[in-house]
């Protein structure tokens, strides 16, 4: 994550330049790598919502498609909602080490750090505001996109030992951010797949926002999109 005003004033400035959506240093999401199945006591908690084992990955992408954090360490049937509850990001935010937010999809509760959409948009203004949201927040879609597109062992699934499966993926998403640095493409015609991926709908289960996260969304509304 930016640690520097600076870092994080540049990060911000990138997500703007997306959609007009201010003060963003990070868009959050999950995503499930598949693992084998795992045979000892409480095996049957990697099994996720789509009846396959997994591990539910957490990840924080900037503007550029880099992962800035990244969390490993929970089985596929775990919310995404608890799993950044429980994480050590989550902490920094309380603690008031970003001068940004997060953007995150409805499976996660909104907070004063960590926007969400809004269910159901009544007024110009608010549907600016999910517009602005829904393109901003798209970028950790498509970092996963790319992500899997350049370690296809994202997309096949990991068939080693469960530690060694989270060292593997943490191992290509600091490949992932090299590649990024050094300006690698993909290979040649896999583009259209990166896009077809990251435009795919994420079905998750609504969790109603936090008193305190609501009114300042509420007022971040007004003072951004009117």
């Amino acid at each position: 994550m930016p640690t520097t005003l600076n870092e994080q004033q540049e990060t911000i400035r990138k997500f703007r330049s997306i959609a007009n959506f201010p003060t963003v240093i990070g868009a959050i999401d999950c995503t499930h790598i598949r693992v084998k199945k795992v045979n000892a006591d409480g095996g049957q908690l990697y099994i996720n919502r789509k009846g396959f084992s997994s591990i539910n990955v957490q990840v924080v992408c900037d503007a550029d498609l880099k992962i800035m954090d990244i969390v490993t360490r929970w089985r596929g049937s775990v919310h995404d909602s608890r799993i950044f509850r429980e994480c050590r990001l989550k902490q920094r935010f309380e603690a008031g080490a970003f001068s940004g937010i997060l953007l995150g999809d409805s499976g996660y509760p909104c907070t004063p750090y960590l926007f969400t959409p809004l269910l159901n948009p009544t007024t110009p203004q608010e549907e600016r505001y999910n517009r602005s949201h829904i393109h901003t927040r798209n970028t950790v879609e498509r970092c996963f996109g790319l992500w899997k597109q350049r370690f296809r062992c994202l997309l096949r699934g990991m068939f080693r030992d469960i530690e060694t499966a989270k060292k593997t993926i943490v191992a290509c998403a600091v490949l992932h951010n090299m590649a990024i640095d050094m300006r690698e493409d993909v290979f040649s015609g896999e583009r259209d797949s990166i896009e077809q991926y990251s435009s795919e709908p994420i079905v998750q289960r609504y969790i109603a926002p936090s008193i305190r996260g609501n009114i300042r969304r509420r007022q971040f509304i007004e003072t951004h999109f009117q």
